[in-house]
């Protein structure tokens, strides 16, 4: 997915507190749209989110499928959902912290928020938003002996940049969209490329599969039909990848990295030890203003549950916009809120760019 619509990547080194209205756990089509209903009462936000894009599950997990209950969108994908709400969020200059979590939240003793990210980044912000999905998106790692000692050096569960595998000899493993997607993409670079996966079928986009197999043929790259028995190296560097299949017993690939592209699991993480009340891994908040049980904390999405909670994307939207308001109330304690209407208001016409 193209991430085009951002206007700003923080970096990981700034050394200060980064200092915000609002801190947003979770860049999913919910955490989005909390941007745009907290912009049009100008409340600036940082998002944090694990992944390294914008989009949560529908950038993950579903990026071509089809999203029919979209109101007066009759059909789109989750790709294109997310590509939109990016483009509507552009005039409010959102700042976005990727591929890492937050680990800390703590209170100030000016009764603002101190978010803490697993790289260290620091945020103060008098408000935060959870819209965390199901949780952090955790990778399903293979169960392949010494594994961990290799992680980071030449074995990666994602790709943050291209580049660092130039000229190199790759095995990727898996068959949905993210193997065979960065297998088309890193072969132009790599010296070689290996596509591992159990069967001839595959789970990725038809399209994708099909330009995948067109470079097979072309002797482009190599696609082997087997699983992963065990990789080989030393000090965490890998040398080979030995495969193994019923028919053809084991051998071995010559390999400098290895890329395991198995899916990924949510998981609460950090978040269940903020103190909240929580009911089956799911935060509890009101209704009126979908606030947990600690003031200023927010939660809105799938993350939350209620009396008649329905877990879709537009209900998300409907409490991201009644959250908006009581952070407003917080942000703003002396200044009287007024509800506008974008069609109407030449006020947030101006905030939009509207002409």
């Amino acid at each position: 997915m193209s991430i085009k619509y951002i206007t700003k990547i923080a970096s990981s080194k700034n050394p200060h507190p980064y200092q915000t209205d609002v801190a947003i756990i979770g860049a999913g089509p919910c955490g989005l749209f909390a941007v745009f209903v907290l912009g049009l009462l100008d409340i600036k936000c940082h998002l944090v989110d694990i992944l390294n894009r914008p989009g949560g599950q529908c950038s993950e997990l579903y990026p071509d499928k089809p999203i029919y209950d979209i109101p007066a969108v009759p059909v789109c994908t989750g790709r294109q959902l997310i590509e939109q709400l990016m483009q509507q969020i552009t005039p409010f200059n959102p700042v976005f912290h990727l591929e890492q979590r937050v680990e800390k939240l703590n209170k100030l003793e000016n009764g603002n928020w101190r978010l803490t990210t697993d790289k260290g980044v620091i945020l103060d912000s008098k408000v935060i938003v959870i819209a965390a999905g199901g949780g952090s998106f955790v990778p399903k790692k293979p169960s392949i002996p010494g594994i961990g000692v290799y992680e980071g050096i030449s074995v990666f569960y994602s790709v943050s940049t291209i580049e660092q595998f130039r000229d190199k000899d790759l095995v990727i493993a898996g068959g949905g969209d993210s193997a065979v997607d960065w297998t088309i993409n890193l072969q132009p670079i790599a010296k070689s490329v290996a596509l591992v996966h159990r069967r001839e079928e595959f789970s990725a986009v038809p399209d994708s599969v099909n330009k995948m197999r067109t470079l097979v043929n072309d002797k482009k790259i190599a696609l082997e039909c087997a699983q992963i028995a065990c990789i080989e190296g030393s000090n965490g560097q890998l040398t080979k990848v030995k495969l193994k299949d019923k028919m053809r017993g084991e051998w071995s690939i010559n390999c400098d990295m290895f890329l395991a592209f198995y899916g990924l699991t949510m998981k609460l993480g950090p978040v269940a030890n903020f103190g909240l009340n929580l009911e089956r891994n799911l935060i509890l908040v009101d209704t009126e203003k979908f606030e947990t049980s600690i003031p200023g904390i927010f939660a809105i999405g799938d993350i939350n549950t209620y009396p008649g909670k329905l877990k879709l994307i537009l209900s998300g939207f409907h409490e991201a916009a009644l959250m908006s308001r009581a952070a407003a109330h917080i942000i703003y304690p002396d200044k009287k809120i007024r509800f506008q209407y974008t069609t109407s208001s030449t006020e947030l016409h101006t905030k939009l760019g509207v002409t």
